[in-house]
């Protein structure tokens, strides 16, 4: 496959014209992703010190995400779930993550967001030495603008330099085609000893988890309804945890 394709590894097929059908699932990927673990924060229906606590763990894991394991396209995928509007206006919960657990809100607010804006503006990156998976969704999603979901304004849209953000994602693209082989010899050594469950393998799959937040005959529908539809979803249980205060009630 990859002779028929002309590349060697899959990041370099991401570049190129031919690659379309990887953009597109690396896309859903990322997006169900973010999903999954807005989820998880908005289906813990218990006190609000419970859900601080899930979502420090949250940060935890996107912190790990970044710095040991150098993958930034699970990052941003988490970061992404946590910027979520539903997930952002649940002030009690953030609140009491500032009372509980402030070492995690300052991780998150001074550390962890400033770091993805300037992935995003395409300033700034992990070493290569220690990354396994590049910041390409701004790429992806450059080179697949008809497709990609709406979720809210891009980097090169909401900034005086917008062109020179998109000539530096542009310009990465070359990177990431380049050192596709040190990305795997990187992840393979950050997975020395790793034994994986096909179970659990499952479960992490793209496939799987369409089919579990949108069932067999749902994960067949248009992205764009799709994720519509879930979008009401994440409001509803968002408003049922912290119901928004009427101006009458101030």
């Amino acid at each position: 496959m990859q002779t028929l394709m002309g590349v060697r590894w899959g990041m370099e097929l991401l570049t190129l014209p031919h690659g379309r059908q990887l953009r597109l699932d690396l896309l859903e990927r990322f997006h169900t992703m973010s999903i999954m673990l807005a989820v998880d924060i908005l289906g813990c229906t218990g006190s609000a010190e419970e859900r601080a606590a899930l979502l420090h763990k949250t940060i935890q894991l996107a912190a790990e995400l970044r710095g040991t394991m150098g993958n930034m396209f699970s990052f941003a995928a988490v970061m992404g779930a946590l910027d979520m509007a539903q997930i952002a206006r649940l002030e009690q919960t953030w609140v009491t993550l500032r009372q509980r657990h402030t070492e995690g809100a300052i991780l998150y607010e001074k550390k962890l967001k400033p770091f993805l804006k300037s992935l995003n503006e395409g300033k700034e990156g992990p070493p290569l030495s220690n990354t396994t998976f590049p910041h390409v969704l701004p790429l992806i999603t450059l080179l697949e603008c008809d497709s990609a979901p709406a979720e809210g304004p891009e980097p090169w849209g909401s900034t005086e330099h917008g062109v020179e953000v998109v000539l530096a994602h542009l310009e990465a693209a070359r990177t990431v085609a380049h050192h596709g082989g040190l990305y795997h010899t990187n992840a393979e050594v950050k997975l020395q000893g790793f034994q994986a469950q096909p179970e659990l393998l499952e479960v992490f799959s793209t496939e799987f988890q369409m089919r579990l937040l949108w069932g067999s005959q749902g994960a067949s529908s248009s992205q764009a309804r799709r994720y519509e539809k879930f979008d009401k979803v994440l409001t509803a249980l968002s408003h049922k945890l912290e119901p928004a205060i009427r101006s009458s009630e101030l």
